[in-house]
């Protein structure tokens, strides 16, 4: 594919930008990139693979140097700014690493609180005294500096022939400044609230964009920065980016995996919730694949990488998030759509009105029409309703998840962490010729001792009944422990374990424990000196309030698929008990996202409620994506509703506190528009003089925001 950039490209060695007419130059796999020295290019010429980490990885670096909007993706610049067509600012197309702030957050907060310090001094002239001279003085730098980029995107639109919020802001702050300059009767206040609170606007969902890019860095983050490679010369670190495909990894005990690839020597327990959600660690192997970014718990490994760089799982995991987070159509859609009439409408009045009437007649047509209730109408709804939500355990990201969520017909759920607790727990005790609560304390003794990830459940369940650390400890890895506790040898593990030590296991027990695997329960065999004594069953369990959450949304007209990383027989049995009749199980994050696609593809319209890393794809690709406050940062912010205590009977308040919030956002719009409607006419005919339309405009403001305060009194 030839190079596409905007202006620079960025060095593949380096990551210095570098101009498009820099005369260093290579291909590589039908690409062409741009360097900023010899060196550089010398390094690349060497191993093109080193600095790319594949094909993909250098279609992410070229996109990383673009900017786009979330609204018009054909809009590409190769630096901040806003989209020519709406407005809205440009964001980067690929997350990196590099923390860097948002250089348009930057600028904007200064704007706004230069402008509001001014505001504060303005408004009170403006009550008390009416000093012309101080009012253009402290309104001049906030309305042609503070609103400098309003008029910038107002002049934008205006030549790309899309009406928007910021035509109706540059007209309205324009026409009431303009006026005062000639005027004995002054606009200058309402010229300089109305580019303050548009700051405070742009601020805050600026802010928002950077947080969710600071989670996602944070995702790529979890990847090592070093991996210990095996060669000929021996083991020895080298930076992360120098692993190739092929080569041989050590992984030690708490590490890490630092890429994708296949087990080759050794066995240990590998932490994989991230990915698959599953908290009960995956018993790995020679020959079983790994994954980057999971981490190894008891024993060392040796891996084989095969995907690394941008190819590994986890970099998927994080380009699926960054394209699926495009922001799709603002709660403020409504509003632009009448703006692309009532724009034209209001500059053809009042050019009619001023050859008719005069001047006078023609700046009260713009300063009635200013949209000061109308940029009121949505945020202060969402301002409020945000705040309710938050009190009822609710957090909202954005406008669009408060609009769709009452439309949701269907929800999907992730299972580990959203419909259950996350954490494993003992859940059953069997013993077989012997007390169950010795049987625990010895069980409880040896696993004093062990690493193993599901040792904690059992010395948990048995801290009423504390039992001394057992002697002689040994750990089979792959297979369980043994050792001494109160006199007695005590063997807890798997059949594998039962089989080494010459165990019999009776045929109750063996069926017993089929009938908890069954259910859904990692069961560990109990021996107490020579004998087969019992089982333990550790699970998962399920959270206290989903069966009643689940009720509530089935008889609010919802749809319930459980999509899960989990194995089918586990995903089964849970479904089993909370009603669940669709369940799609040993599903990756890929997976998680496709099975969303397909529902929606098939006419429905989809939230996703999860907790983990492996469920941001999913829930960025939903119409609305629902986190578990008790799951991971990157879950929630690739969310749009946050359920703050994980539990799932948040979600129907949720749902009736949007119904309620677009309620109110419509009649926000109303008395917005019926100002307007009722107003321009009669200014038009000369009826209303520029004070009145003032009074006019600012009972508009008044009337909406008294409505949005209703909303905190709504029940949900």
């Amino acid at each position: 594919m030839p190079l596409k950039v905007l202006g620079t490209a960025r060095d593949p060695v380096c990551g210095m930008s570098v101009p498009l007419d820099a005369p260093l130059r290579a291909t590589h796999r039908e690409t062409t990139y741009l360097f900023c020295s010899p060196g550089c290019l010398q390094r690349f010429g060497q191993d093109p693979d080193k600095h790319l980490g594949g094909p993909e990885a250098a279609k992410a670096m070229t996109a990383a140097a673009e900017w786009t909007c979330p609204m018009h993706p054909e809009i590409l610049r190769d630096r901040p700014g806003s989209c020519p067509i709406c407005g809205m600012a440009l964001e980067p197309r690929t997350v990196t690493a590099t923390d860097e702030e948002n250089p348009e957050l930057v600028d904007m907060r200064r704007r706004f609180w230069i402008c509001a310090l001014l505001t504060v001094p303005l408004v009170t002239v403006a009550m008390l005294t009416h000093v012309r001279w101080v009012e253009l003085a402290l309104a001049t730098p906030i309305v042609l500096w503070g609103g400098a980029p309003f008029f910038v995107r107002a002049g934008q639109s205006v030549r790309a022939r899309s009406p928007n919020m910021f035509t109706l802001i540059g007209l309205g702050v324009g026409a009431a400044y303009g006026y005062s300059l000639f005027s004995p009767v002054v606009y200058f206040e309402p010229a300089a609230v109305i580019v303050t609170l548009a700051l405070l606007g742009q601020v805050l969902e600026l802010k928002a964009r950077s947080r969710t890019g600071a989670a996602l860095r944070a995702l790529l983050g979890l990847a090592p920065k070093t991996a210990r490679r095996v060669d000929s010369g021996g083991e020895h670190d080298v930076p992360l980016d120098e692993v190739r495909a092929g080569d041989l990894l050590r992984i030690r005990p708490g590490e890490r995996l630092p890429v994708d690839g296949v087990v080759t020597e050794g066995q240990s327990a590998v932490d994989e919730s991230m990915i698959t959600g599953e908290p009960i660690p995956v018993e790995k192997e020679p020959g079983v694949r790994v994954i980057g970014g999971t981490i190894n718990a008891t024993g060392s490994l040796l891996m084989r990488a095969e995907q690394v760089g941008a190819r590994t799982l986890l970099a998927q995991i994080v380009r699926l998030v960054s394209e699926a987070q495009r922001s799709r159509a603002p709660i403020q859609r409504l509003a632009d759509r009448v703006s692309a009439y009532f724009v034209p409408a209001v500059v053809a009045t009042a050019a009619v009105t001023l050859v008719a009437s005069g001047l006078v007649d023609a700046i009260a047509v713009l300063i009635i029409a200013c949209p000061c209730a109308l940029g009121l109408a949505t945020p202060m709804s969402i301002m409020v309703a945000t705040g309710k939500g938050a009190s009822a355990g609710v957090l909202f990201r954005n406008a669009e998840a408060i609009e769709v969520l009452h439309r949701v017909n269907t929800l999907v759920v992730d299972k580990t962490g959203t419909l259950t607790e996350g954490k494993p727990a003992l859940v059953s005790v069997v013993a077989d010729g012997v007390a169950e609560a010795d049987l625990l304390r010895l069980a409880a003794g040896v696993e004093l001792a062990s690493e193993h990830p599901l040792a904690p459940a059992i010395v948990k369940a048995a801290l009423d009944r504390p039992a001394a650390a057992a002697t002689e400890f040994r750990s089979l890895t792959g297979k369980g422990v043994t050792g001494r506790a109160e006199g007695h040898t005590v063997a807890v593990g798997n059949r594998r374990l039962f089989e080494d030590l010459g165990i019999p296991l009776p045929s109750a027990l063996a069926e017993r424990a089929a009938t908890l695997a069954t259910d859904g329960q990692t069961v560990m065999l109990v021996a107490i000196d020579g004998r087969a004594a019992g089982l333990l069953g550790v699970a998962d369990p399920i959270k206290a309030s989903t069966s009643e959450a689940l009720r509530m949304l089935r008889d609010d007209g919802v749809r319930i698929v459980m999509v899960t990383g989990d194995g089918q027989v586990t995903a089964r049995a849970v479904a089993a008990k909370l009603g669940i009749e669709e369940v799609i199980a040993e599903v990756l994050p890929a997976g998680k996202a496709a099975e969303v696609k397909r529902l929606q593809e098939a006419g429905r319209i989809v939230a996703m409620a999860g907790d983990g890393i492996n469920d941001a794809p999913a829930l960025a690709i939903a119409a609305v994506g629902i986190a578990m406050g008790t799951g991971t940062d990157v879950a929630m912010a690739s969310a749009g509703v946050t359920v703050v205590k994980g539990d799932l009977r948040a979600i129907v308040r949720a749902r009736r506190l949007s119904r309620a919030t677009m309620a109110n956002i419509r009649q926000n719009l109303f008395f917005a528009f019926i100002y307007n409607g009722v107003g321009v006419p009669i200014a038009a005919v000369g009826l209303l003089s520029p004070t009145i339309a003032a009074v006019a405009m600012a009972a508009s403001s008044v009337s909406v925001i008294g409505n949005a305060l209703r909303l905190r009194r709504a029940r949900i």
